[in-house]
C-alpha cells in the first residue's frame, strides 16, 4: 500500500509544479490556458473558413464594426448605465447594485434583437415558407421575452430587498434583546 501512495505522489510532484508554474505565469489554471487556446483556434478556423472567399470585404466589415463598437456604441453604453445609475439610485449608496437588475435584462434584450434583428423588423423575404411561421410573429415575441426578462429582475429585485429588510429587522430585535 504505501509503495502506491509513494509512487502516486512521485507522479503528482511534477505536476503541481508544472500547474504551479503555469499559474504564476499565466494567472490562472492550465485548463483555462488550454480552454482559451482551444477556443482561440476554432475562431482561427472560423476565420479562414470565412474569408476563403471574400477577404476584403469581411477584413473592412471587422474593422468598420470594431471602429462602429468602440467610437459610436461604448459611449452610448456608458451613457446609458450611467442615466441608469442616477435613476436607480438611492440614499444608501447601493447603486452599482441595484442597476445589476436593470442592466442584465437589458443586455439580454439587446442581445436577442441583435442576433434575430433581420426578423423581428420583417426584413427577412419568404421566410413564411422555410419555417411555415408568420413574419409578424417575431416582434411581438420578442417583446414578450423583453417583458419577461425586466419582470423576473424585478422579483428577483423584490426578492432580494424583502430578504434583506428581514435580516436587518432580525438583527435588530436580536441587538435589542442582547442589549435588555
Amino acid at each position: 500500500m504505501k509503495r502506491v501512495h509513494a509512487s502516486t505522489k512521485q507522479l503528482t510532484a511534477p505536476l503541481k509544479r508544472v500547474t504551479a508554474l503555469v499559474r504564476r505565469w499565466y494567472g490562472e489554471g492550465p485548463l483555462r490556458l488550454l480552454l482559451l487556446l482551444a477556443s482561440f483556434a476554432l475562431a482561427l478556423y472560423a476565420g479562414v473558413r470565412l474569408l476563403a472567399d471574400d477577404w476584403v470585404m469581411v477584413a473592412v466589415w471587422f474593422v468598420g464594426a470594431a471602429l462602429l463598437h468602440d467610437l459610436v456604441l461604448v459611449p452610448v453604453y456608458a451613457a446609458a448605465d450611467r442615466a441608469v445609475t442616477v435613476l436607480v439610485g438611492g440614499r444608501d449608496g447601493g447603486r452599482r447594485e441595484r442597476t445589476m437588475y436593470v442592466r442584465v435584462p437589458a443586455a439580454l434584450s439587446l442581445l436577442l434583437l441583435l442576433v434575430w434583428y433581420p426578423l423581428i423588423t420583417r426584413q427577412v423575404p419568404r421566410y413564411e415558407r422555410s419555417t411555415a411561421l408568420p413574419a409578424d410573429v417575431f416582434l411581438t415575441r420578442w417583446l414578450l421575452v423583453t417583458a419577461a426578462l425586466f419582470a423576473g429582475s424585478a422579483l428577483w429585485f423584490a426578492v432580494r430587498a424583502w430578504s434583506a429588510a428581514r435580516s436587518a429587522s432580525r438583527s435588530g430585535r436580536e441587538e435589542g434583546a442582547g442589549r435588555g
